[in-house]
């Protein structure tokens, strides 16, 4: 017997079908072990040694793997061909070994297809562990992990807030500050354009004004008004002629398939998909053999690949559209060893897959793939230029006109930026025409700042700088999500205060490690690796000699330290000059305390040096200019039962209200939908929860209140969401039964256990006789014949789905099921033997 391990069950199942009974194929179910999260995993006093421990999760997996191993002839590792697959298969050849059970043939295998010809083509040509690849991995690992547990503890002792720095992570979240930064110390410039609506041979087009008193205008040249009226008087005024009229022809290459990288930015551009989501469909659709291996920075397809492409796009299209010679592209990875081939369908007549988003994202990578060997695009571009009878104002115009689509009859690229002038048709014109004049517009406009960053263009400047690998982006960008660096409103990256104040610490501490060319250069180095040019433990013995005596000299300094440090590190940000020439620093409060960064509990912030006797305080991430000024506290008057002040305030998670002080006092968050807040809202908001009254069934109370995830209303620990604070005020008793009743039932859900309507009536199944069904189950649609159930794969079409693949399904699920046979007689009992005494029950630890 042949033991063949893969990472997933989904391959696992698919391969062995292809390889017949003589193999045993099982999952590891991605990396079986890891280094414990603990001190002393990486020992940098000899030689980088690593302490791996099997997850926990993964017992009962890898003991399967073992007892199949113990009685197979021959193992193969057949994980995915990358890096990270080279180190599962390793690590199970490892745990293997420590078990004795390690059979004596074991060999590697790679395919980038789940076909049945790449996967007996791979069977025919094994190969050894690839021992470069399994050392980058390990470098990569133990750099992770040592950076992690070296910066972290630092973080926690003198950055109160903070909850880790990673090597790529931190990097990656300094683009993103950065870009808050610009986008904050950005003063907007005033200019003007100048346009005239133009029309000839009953075609409408617009004309720029380009030269204005016989001076060259650029985009900013025009910057007030009084200048852009008397351009758009000039130009009402005059007759223009055209001057000049210069034709190019230009050609469009098609992109090249996609790379890890490039899916990940077209596929949040067009279809609004996050890093993480458009691979975890990616490998849907690897997995069930839609399309090549998704982790890769290659661009060149395998030779037969691209004729099937050649020859599709002839069936689709006519010659035409099918250049002379195939395309050949050239991949920009720096290591050809983990540039695989591109991304593309494996099969080219296949022009569909799944449904929903498996669909969409199959359909991209398609189009793109073929596109990438289709004839190019040929256009004509001109560029018209008008003068007046002075000559003194000239008035240009530009368009383009597609002359043979080619590869653009399938697929165009996406851009973060799609406005495009010269895309615009123009009329045939002539020199010596004079174009009719319909209207002259003079419009103003502000320079803009740099947009934040999308999913699309972090994953593209990160790609740029040689930070990370694209394999890594979807995690990288997940973590600063997870950890609240980061927040996206509107697909746009936004720094929290969090993100923030870290990335202000490390570019004061350890800018060397938050470098963008330190860390592409380690990136390198790491390549190196894996490529053999390298020694991974040199190269982590090289980082290491600098890092650790600089981690421990920031662990010697005081927390105040620390936070002095920040405190000039940030001043232009935090206290920026101020117009009038006044003290920046001076507390706007109490007119005579200074401002200074402050260390608290929950992260930093800004306060009066004259406190207690002064509470000015302002969040961390709020700007010091003249608009960013925060008086602090805000009374909105005093209660008039206890005469206590509330006042306004802003906390670590966000405004609150606050009625009195000290331990005693009364809180309350003020809710986004809560536009003006006065003293009336603020006492409402304090007296929650309100009381409705007692429930006409139960006579218990029903209850209205706002909590962590809203509005809801309560009733003997059974609730219902309100959809407005105003609902918390205004909801009255007959309204409140009805919403809870709803809650209670479902929200109109049909209640467990009652009949469901089929989605779809296929037929009568051949051999069961039972009524074929597509239904709507908790985990998906399924096929049913009354008897047994199929679940459809991801990637199968409902709507497309036939009787007969239907059939398929339920035939294939009823082999798998285990055999119905009689239970087996339970065994007699032997004779009853004495019970050892029991021991005393171990005492629980306190």
């Amino acid at each position: 017997m042949q033991l063949v391990i893969v990472e997933s069950p989904a391959k696992a199942k698919t391969i062995e079908k292809y390889l017949g009974g003589d193999y045993r194929v099982l999952a590891s179910y991605g990396h079986v072990r890891d280094l414990p999260p603990k001190d002393g995993s990486v020992n940098p006093d000899e030689g980088f040694a690593m302490e791996w421990e099997p997850y926990a999760d993964k017992a009962k997996q890898l003991k399967a793997i073992t007892d199949e191993a113990k009685k197979a002839d021959r193992l193969i590792l057949a994980t995915d061909p990358d890096r990270e697959g080279e180190a599962i298969s390793w690590h199970v050849q490892e745990v293997l070994a420590k078990k004795k059970a390690l059979p004596k043939a074991v060999e590697r295998v790679t395919f980038n297809a789940i076909t049945k010809p790449a996967i007996l083509a791979a069977m025919k040509a094994p190969r050894e562990l690839d021992t470069d690849l399994i050392d980058a991995y390990r470098a990569r690992r133990a750099l992770d992990y040592l950076v992690g547990f070296t910066l972290s503890p630092v973080l926690w002792r003198k950055l109160p807030g903070a909850k880790s720095a990673g090597r790529v992570q931190s990097v990656a979240l300094r683009l993103i500050v950065e870009r808050e930064r610009e986008i904050e110390g950005f003063t907007p410039q005033e200019y003007w354009s100048v346009i005239a609506e133009m029309e000839a041979d009953g075609t409408r087009f617009t004309a720029r004004l380009a030269r204005f008193d016989g001076e060259k205008l650029d985009r900013l040249s025009i910057g007030d008004e009084g200048t852009a009226m008397r351009a758009k008087a000039a130009v009402e005024g005059g007759r223009f002629t055209v001057t000049a009229v210069e034709t190019k022809p230009a050609t469009r290459n098609p992109p090249p398939p996609f790379t890890t990288s490039t899916l990940q930015q077209e596929a949040a551009r067009k279809l609004g998909f996050s890093a993480s989501h458009t691979m975890r469909i990616a490998q849907n659709l690897y997995e069930d053999g839609a399309i090549t291996y998704m982790r890769t920075d290659g661009v060149q397809m395998d030779g037969s690949a691209i004729q099937a492409a050649r020859g599709a796009i002839a069936n689709r299209y006519d010659a035409s559209y099918v250049p002379d010679k195939p395309r050949q592209y050239q991949t920009k990875a720096k290591n050809a060893q983990e540039a695989h081939e591109a991304i593309r369908p494996t099969d080219f007549g296949r022009d569909k897959a799944g449904s929903g988003d498996h669909a969409r994202l199959y359909d991209l990578i398609w189009k793109r793939a073929l596109a990438s060997q289709m004839a190019s695009a040929r256009m004509e571009r001109t560029a018209v230029e008008m003068e007046d009878g002075t000559g003194r104002h000239m008035l240009r115009a530009t368009g383009q006109v597609v002359l043979f689509p080619g590869y653009l009859a399938l697929y165009e690229e996406g851009r973060d930026d799609s406005e495009d002038e010269d895309s615009r048709r123009l009329p045939l014109l002539r020199t010596g025409d004079a174009p009719a004049k319909h209207g002259v517009n003079a419009e103003q406009h502000f320079t803009q700042p740099p947009p934040r960053f999308s999913e699309a263009s972090l994953v593209k400047r990160l790609e740029e700088l040689g930070i990370g690998r694209p394999s890594t982006y979807a995690s990288i960008i997940q973590v600063l999500k997870d950890r609240a660096y980061v927040r996206i409103e509107k697909n746009r990256f936004f720094a929290e205060e969090s993100g923030r104040l870290l990335t202000a610490f490390l570019e004061r501490f350890f800018e060397k490690y938050v470098s963008y060319d330190f860390t592409a250069e380690l990136e390198e180095e790491l390549d190196d690796v894996s490529g053999g040019r390298a020694e991974w433990q040199a190269v982590l013995t090289d980082f290491w000699r600098d890092f650790r005596p600089r981690t421990d000299e920031v662990m010697e300094q005081k927390p105040s330290d620390i936070t002095a440090e920040l405190d000039k590190f940030l001043e232009p940000y935090l206290f920026p000059k101020k117009a009038d020439g006044s003290d920046p620093r001076l507390c706007p409060n109490c007119g005579e305390g200074r401002l200074a960064l402050r260390g608290g509990r929950f992260g930093a912030f800004v306060a009066c040096s004259n406190y207690p006797d002064c509470k000015y305080t302002r969040r961390f991430a709020q700007p010091g200019g003249e608009s960013g000024e925060d008086s602090g506290p805000e009374t909105l008057g005093n209660d008039p039962e206890s005469g206590l002040p509330v006042e306004r305030k802003s906390g670590r998670f966000g405004p609150y209200i606050q009625l009195g002080e000290g331990k005693e006092a009364k809180r309350a968050s003020i809710p986004k939908d809560v536009a003006e807040l006065d003293l009336e809202m603020a006492l409402k908001l304090l007296s929650l929860p309100r009381t409705i009254g007692a429930h006409p069934e139960t006579a218990e109370p029903i209850t209205a209140s706002i909590g962590r995830y809203g509005p809801y209303l309560a009733h003997q620990g059974k609730y219902a969401r309100l959809s407005s604070t105003a609902e918390v005020f205004e909801t009255g008793m007959n309204a409140a039964v009805v919403k809870l009743a709803e809650a209670a039932a479902g929200g109109g859900r049909p209640a467990r256990g009652a009949a469901q309507a089929p989605l779809k009536v296929f037929g009568t199944h051949p051999t069961s006789g039972g009524e074929v069904k597509l239904m709507e189950g908790r985990y998906g649609p399924y096929v049913t014949d009354g008897t047994t159930n199929a679940t459809l794969p991801k990637t199968a079409d409902k709507d497309a789905l036939t009787l007969e693949e239907a059939t398929a399904l339920i035939d294939a699920r009823a082999a798998a099921a285990p055999a119905k046979g009689k239970k087996k007689a339970p065994a007699k009992k032997a004779a009853a033997k004495k019970a050892p005494a029991k021991k005393p029950a171990a005492k629980k630890k306190a």
